[in-house]
Order: structure tokens, then C-alpha cells, then sequence
């Protein structure tokens, strides 16, 4: 395989599934997960069916944390010395992690080292495979020697427009969490009524409540409707925490509404699982000309 133009450089919180991941030479840097006095490592030292087992059990949540500047520093470090000079750094929202704050630090560290090398990072404003798309996009340009500006062109195209829809059996993770952000007024709803989130300039925003599973995939299915139209063509990442069944069931749905182009199915890492809890279900898409 010949050099990318660029190195693709993202988070665990991107929960891209490790097949896709490896085939496109994209590094991920692990979230830390602070669980009593145990430090672990997102998708390293814990992986999803372990923590999935625990969690409905805990009594207080664990905490989680972003990488540091000398995480994404020793990655950068890495791909400089395997002559890597261009690299591009892919990050959740800065209003609800501090690894985008923590790269670019490492970035100007890195430059310090090595002034010939162009880190940029980036700001999604979003979360999980919105993230983990922009991720997957930008490496499948850099493996077809796209130039690193052209690249970045299309990451600034596909932000405003890549969007996160999910629902879960109770949004009580994120309140613990201290997560739920414009949505707080969802927290008491009755267990029947699913409650429906997205970002909205990278703060958690409601869109209400549905009765029932059936009629909160259908809201779902609006939601891309409103953004792509009933013709257009877009590329979805089904994402859901320990409901493979549910999240079948959201995937049959949707496809059978839109042109989809491209889908697959993956778990939130447990960085994220800390968040919504087990058995949530949702989509991450972004419309393609």
C-alpha cells in the first residue's frame, strides 16, 4: 500500500469497528476510564461486553477522561518517525471533551520537535460514528493520495451536515454523568416514552419524546427525511450498547425508507456506553451528492 497524503489520527469515542479501522490505517487513541481506583483504558484494557455486564450494577458511575496531550503527542511522534509529515487529528466536540484542547497542545509540541510537521486538528462538534464517518471519509481520501487541503475541505463540508439521532431506555446515564445539556428536561420521562436526542453545535439537544420504540425510529427516520429528502442518498452508522436485536430492528426500518448508500452496524465504546447506558439504539448519517 503506498503512503496516505495524510495520517488520520481519531479517538475510541469514534467507535469505528476495528475492521474498518485497520483496512483504512486509521490510529485511534484510547479514552481513560477511571472506575473506583482502577484506571482503564476505552477499548484496551476494558472492551464492550465486560463493561456492559457491570454497569447496570454500579452504584455510581465510573468517570471518564480524554486522552492527555502526551497521548496524542506519542501517536504523533510515531507517524513522524515513520516519515509521516502530514496528520490529521479527528475529535468529538469540544463542549463535552477537552481532547480536542488536549491534540492541539500536542500539536504544537510536536512542531516544536519537528517544524516541517502539519498537524491540524479538528473539531467535529459532534460525538461517536459522526466523528468516527469524518474519521472514515478522511482516511479513504488520504489511501487515494487526495491532497491534505482537499481532504480538510471535505471535513469542513461534511461537519455541519453529519448529524447523531439516538434514543435509550433512560437518559438517567447522561444526567449522572452530568452529559445531558440542553435536554435536562427529559430526564423524568416515564419509561414508555423514548426520549429522542442529536447535537446541535455540539451541545446534546432534545427533539422530543415517542411513545414506544416503533414511533421513535419513525421520528428518526423524519429527522433524515428533513435533512436528505425521500430521493436523497446518504451513508448511516448504526450504533446501539448492548441491543444488537433493537438495533436490527432501526436498521430495517431506515433502509427500507432511503437510498442508502453505505450503512453498517457497531457498539459504542464503553467511554460512551458510561453516557447512555445499556440499550441505547441510534444512527450517525451524512447525505452524499
Amino acid at each position: 500500500m503506498d503512503k496516505p497524503s495524510a495520517a488520520i489520527v481519531t479517538d475510541s469515542t469514534a467507535c469505528i469497528p476495528h475492521k474498518i479501522s485497520s483496512n483504512l490505517n486509521i490510529h485511534e487513541v484510547a479514552y481513560y476510564i477511571h472506575r473506583g481506583t482502577d484506571v482503564l483504558r476505552d477499548l484496551v484494557t476494558i472492551q464492550r461486553d465486560e463493561f456492559l455486564q457491570w454497569l447496570p450494577t454500579a452504584d455510581k458511575l465510573p468517570k471518564t477522561a480524554n486522552p492527555g496531550p502526551g497521548d496524542y503527542l506519542d501517536v504523533y511522534q510515531k507517524l513522524a518517525d515513520e516519515g509521516q509529515k502530514k496528520i490529521i487529528s479527528i475529535h468529538m466536540t469540544s463542549k463535552g471533551s477537552g481532547a480536542f484542547q488536549a491534540a492541539q497542545i500536542a500539536a504544537t509540541m510536536i512542531k516544536e520537535k519537528i517544524p516541517d510537521i502539519r498537524v491540524e486538528v479538528i473539531d467535529t462538534l459532534n460525538v461517536a460514528l459522526c466523528q468516527g464517518w469524518i474519521a472514515i471519509e478522511s482516511a479513504r481520501c488520504a489511501l487515494d493520495g487526495i491532497s491534505m487541503d482537499d481532504i480538510l475541505n471535505k471535513i469542513k463540508k461534511m461537519i455541519p451536515v453529519t448529524r447523531m439521532v439516538q434514543t435509550a431506555d433512560t437518559l438517567k446515564y447522561l444526567y449522572m454523568g452530568g452529559r445531558i445539556g440542553k435536554a435536562v428536561h427529559l430526564v423524568g420521562s416515564m419509561l414508555s416514552l423514548k426520549p429522542i436526542i442529536s447535537m446541535k453545535e455540539g451541545e446534546i439537544v432534545a427533539l422530543g419524546v415517542a411513545r414506544g420504540l416503533h414511533r421513535a425510529y419513525t421520528k428518526m427516520a423524519d429527522v433524515i427525511e428533513s435533512s436528505v429528502g425521500s430521493n436523497g442518498r446518504v451513508k448511516i452508522a448504526y450504533m446501539h450498547a448492548g441491543a444488537p436485536e433493537k438495533i436490527q430492528q432501526l436498521k430495517t426500518h431506515i433502509e427500507a425508507k432511503f437510498n442508502c448508500v453505505e450503512s453498517f452496524i457497531s457498539e459504542l465504546s464503553p467511554a460512551l456506553m458510561v453516557h447512555t447506558g445499556p440499550g441505547t439504539t441510534g444512527l450517525c448519517f451524512f447525505p452524499v451528492d
